[in-house]
């Protein structure tokens, strides 16, 4: 028996070569990626005037996360109704459905009225992309071609290619003039072959800061129908942008209103400081009641197989929060103080820089610009040098998150950002 044994064991030498070869020794190493890299960078720094400008999530005038009031007022609510925490449905809470659907649209809007909107919760506005996308891939009846601004938020490369989705770029940032380049944007959309699906940021665009003007999106709207394209809507700033959420959806309006069959990412993140809840949701406009029920029914049968269904908790804060005419009415003030926080910091960064500094170049582009980020215009060099020289860190794009910027720091900012510039 021992003999036996002896003759099928493996000699130890042999053991603990194998035991050296890994399932997975040939993954590579992934690049690190560029916004948390800032903040790995930035953690690391000792230095007490560090800044980090790299995290696209709202502070307060101290520099700390914001929880808004009307959301601490809606949890105490939900905490005493003492709800239990059964599943939702595949698509979500729907009173949270009802709510963002009429926030984003408009409460009398005709798709809402006419029971033509099929929506359904994600998991914050990522996951709403990937819906979106990966509905577009499986029904979309033309060719499977996006295209997304340049530049555009880096996330939105990979969740439409990886959805099967064909990308290519159009113009949209004049680096000239740090503002839209319309005519090269109308040009890229007008030569694009028919039926192209174009991605647009309804609001406070990521990264530049940089939105069309009402008259310029009415010219959008016209090229897009002249070539028949199909738009994916991205508003993950609705109300953050300008502090009114009727003027930041204006663009999504003027398309549905004249007839465009639109889609919808959507994000509650920002506007109501809900990050970590991972609340957002997807829609889609259809011709009729009929066309929604079939639009839903393939929805559901696309996110089960992904994650089954959405967390609850911060969909139920939202619509308590949107179906509370008092904490409503809050929320809209909240909202706009933090819209109106982040255009103070524009006025007094310029200003720092323009009159304290007396710097000599350009810089109307950072009031000119809105939402949370500014394109800045520095230079990739210029922006080592922040970090290495002031401490002061942000993306080699030269982005800045301007719900970084406080009172007590702006002028620190606009004399580093002057001293890295006036060469």
């Amino acid at each position: 028996m021992l003999s036996t044994i002896a003759r099928f064991s493996v000699k130890p030498s042999r053991m603990a070569s194998r035991a050296l070869v890994s399932t997975w020794s040939n993954v590579p190493e992934g690049p690190p990626d560029a916004i948390l890299g800032v903040t790995e960078a930035f953690k690391k720094d000792s230095s007490p005037k560090k800044m980090n400008l790299g995290v696209g999530a709202y502070r307060d005038d101290n520099g700390k996360p914001y929880v808004l009031s009307c959301v601490k007022k809606a949890e105490k609510i939900l905490l005493d109704k003492s709800l239990d925490k059964e599943y939702a449905g595949i698509t979500g809470v729907p009173e949270f459905n009802k709510l963002a659907g009429a926030l984003a649209y408009g409460d009398d809007s005709n798709v809402i009225q006419d029971n033509r909107l099929a929506i359904t919760q994600s998991i914050s506005g990522t996951g709403a992309l990937r819906i979106g996308a990966s509905f577009l891939n499986e029904f979309y009846p033309h060719a499977k071609n996006i295209i997304v601004p340049n530049p555009t938020w880096g996330n939105h490369i990979p969740i439409m290619k990886n959805s099967g989705l064909n990308l290519e770029k159009y113009t949209y940032f004049d680096k000239n003039t740090n503002g839209l380049n319309i005519d090269g944007m109308l040009e890229d959309i007008r030569k694009a072959p028919k039926n192209t699906i174009v991605l647009l940021h309804a609001c406070a665009h990521n990264p530049t800061g940089v939105d069309p003007t009402q008259e310029q999106w009415n010219q959008i709207a016209e090229v897009v129908k002249e070539r028949d394209h199909f738009v994916f809507f991205d508003m993950a700033y609705q109300g953050f942008a300008s502090g009114d959420c009727n003027r930041d959806a204006y663009a999504l309006r003027k398309f549905v209103d004249e007839g465009h069959q639109v889609v919808l990412s959507q994000s509650f993140a920002k506007n109501m400081g809900l990050y970590g809840e991972r609340v957002g949701s997807f829609s889609v406009v259809c011709a009729d009641a009929n066309e929604r029920a079939r639009v839903d029914s393939q929805l559901k049968i696309l996110i089960r197989p992904m994650y089954s269904n959405p967390p609850i908790h911060g969909a139920r804060l939202v619509s308590t929060v949107l179906g509370n005419q008092e904490l409503k009415q809050e929320w809209l003030g909240e909202v706009k103080s933090m819209a109106d926080r982040i255009i103070t910091m524009r006025d007094k960064l310029r200003g720092h820089l323009e009159n304290d500094f007396g710097s000599k170049k350009p810089w109307n582009h950072i009031t000119d610009q809105i939402g949370m980020f500014c394109y800045s215009g520095l230079k990739p060099e210029q922006v080592d040098k922040l970090k290495d020289e002031w401490h002061v860190y942000l993306t080699r794009d030269g982005r800045i998150s301007m719900a970084g910027v406080s009172s007590g720091n702006v002028k620190y900012l606009a004399e580093a950002i002057h001293n890295v510039t006036k060469d």
